[in-house]
């Protein structure tokens, strides 16, 4: 790739956001309902691509409930007000009551109560015995802490999730995580990151993981590009990445490790272009924050917004637009992208001739930078 000088002493490449390409039809098209938009990871299969993020604003031991049985994965934060609080809800209508000044600091100070390792359990078991898969997300820091509550409650896929998570973790204060050791211990699959460059995830893929989330810092109530200067622009992130995967698969002799987009996917346009870029799945928040089922009550926050030290996230205003199942599957009431996710994928790869996820990422794609118009 073509570098760019910055200045005598720096030199960088050029990249690209979701905004800054688009998919080109192909000679063939085909009809909607012919084409499959099924995922499968490990032993499970999934009739959606599409992982509900393990955002408190997102998912509930509830939606995550009804998120499986739309036929997604949804991810229950382990570090959650579920696992600190018998009852959140009134936690989550303070939360969506508080003035913009006060939200960053009242976030902190609710966040300040406990994890408990029986939560964790009685969540996890809820949403199992509803007979949906059951995953849950820990950070790389309590991994360790908690993985015992985690495995007794009988998870079937785990996800370790940091701003970022590298194989590599150096400290002189504590013990990192053995994300090798660890994941080998385990009996079900794990997924970890994220990750945004080829080096980064080709280490990920080594340690055994079943699948690497691709992103830093480009969720909607993100400001780790404002704070640490940190961002990976998603269309290159999810192709090096993928490129990664390609060449893990020969290095390892077929062992197939799946490409998770997570971060930046605002509409359904951006879903198709995650998957266009080389994902296998989507890692969605604030679309589905929009719902009117959703724990946020119209407002979306991740975990970064509740740092103690180095807050680097706001709570934000997403709005309500309709029930989790309209804004999976549909039928949309506007024409904005933020309904029938899935719709829009099959329509996008019918119309460019794909019948299939993994033909779907071949898909021709060109750099043409958006320019709103009015």
């Amino acid at each position: 790739m073509t570098e760019i000088e910055i200045g005598r002493a720096k030199r960088a490449r050029r990249v690209y956001s979701f905004d800054d390409v688009a998919i080109v039809p192909s000679r063939r098209t085909r009809d909607p309902e012919d084409v499959s938009i099924t995922w499968k990871i490990d032993a499970f299969t999934f009739d959606i691509p599409l992982i509900a993020a393990p955002m408190d604003s997102v998912m509930s031991p509830e939606t995550a409930i009804g998120f499986g049985k739309l036929g997604g994965l949804g991810v229950l934060d382990l570090e959650g007000l579920w696992t600190r609080y018998d009852d959140p809800a009134p936690l989550l209508a303070q939360i969506a009551d508080l003035p913009a000044k006060q939200a960053t600091a009242k976030l902190q100070e609710i966040y300040r109560e406990p994890v408990k390792g029986t939560l964790i359990k009685e969540r996890l078991q809820q949403i199992r015995e509803a007979g949906v898969p059951a995953a849950g997300a820990l950070s790389p820091q309590r991994t360790q802490q908690f993985m015992n509550d985690v495995l007794e409650a009988g998870t079937d896929l785990f996800v370790i999730r940091g701003t970022t998570v590298s194989a590599e973790h150096v400290s002189r204060n504590q013990e990192p995580l053995n994300l090798k050791q660890f994941i080998y211990e385990l009996d079900v699959p794990v997924i970890v990151g994220g990750a945004a460059t080829y080096t980064a995830a080709l280490h990920l893929m080594r340690t055994g993981a079943a699948g690497v989330l691709v992103g830093f810092g480009g969720g909607a109530a993100s400001t780790t590009r404002r704070v640490l200067g940190i961002h990976a622009p998603m269309a290159t992130a999810i192709a090096d990445v993928a490129g990664a995967r390609r060449d893990y698969l020969d290095e390892s002799g077929g062992r197939y490790v799946h490409v998770i987009a997570d971060g930046g996917i605002g509409t359904s346009g951006d879903l198709v272009k995650a998957i266009a870029s080389g994902a296998d799945a989507v890692m969605i928040g604030a679309a589905l924050a929009r719902a009117t089922d959703a724990p946020g009550r119209g407002w979306h926050w991740g975990a970064e917004a509740r740092h103690e030290k180095l807050p680097r996230g706001n709570r934000v205003q997403v709005g309500q637009v309709a029930p989790m199942a309209e804004i999976v599957a549909g039928p949309a009431e506007s024409a904005d992208g933020i309904s029938n996710l899935t719709g829009a994928l099959r329509h996008s790869m019918a119309t460019t001739g794909y019948s299939g996820l993994k033909e779907f990422q071949r898909a021709e794609m060109v750099v043409a930078p958006y320019t709103p118009t009015a």
